[in-house]
């Protein structure tokens, strides 16, 4: 992924359901992002130039994380986002990372089956909280 296709993959996960958008996801805040994680987001972009999925990656030094994994409704059930989250998975190991994170709104079915059925598994045992920064 690179910041000339933020605007597709923009318009993509606009149209996800499940995926939420925020400032964090604004051009700048995702330049900065790939600043910090080099060549790990993906995208999926067919011959004739049709940007059809997309996921943000990066990690801390210890955790990965994946952000916002997106397919286009009419290329769903293809295995490409499991191929996306496959390369990622291989990316952040050579970078030595051993785990990765993925956070799903506890209401996205379809999100929290897709991520059973490719072999991760829902932790009960944590609680998220967050808070703005200023």
């Amino acid at each position: 992924m690179a910041l000339l296709d933020f605007p597709e993959v923009l318009d993509l996960w606009r149209r996800t359901p499940g995926i939420g958008l925020s400032e964090a996801d604004s051009a700048p805040a995702v330049m900065n992002f790939f600043g910090r994680n080099p060549d790990l987001s993906l995208v999926v972009v067919l011959p004739d130039g049709a940007l059809v999925g997309a996921v943000l990656c990066g990690h801390d030094g210890r955790r990965g994380n994946l952000y916002h994994l997106a397919i286009a409704e009419s290329h769903r059930g293809r295995g490409l986002a499991k191929q996306l989250v496959t390369t990622c998975l291989e990316r952040l190991e050579r970078l030595g990372i051993q785990k990765c994170n993925v956070f799903l709104f506890d209401d996205n079915a379809d999100g929290r089956q897709f991520w059973l059925h490719v072999g991760w598994s829902e932790r009960h045992d944590l609680c998220v909280f967050q808070k703005p920064t200023s």
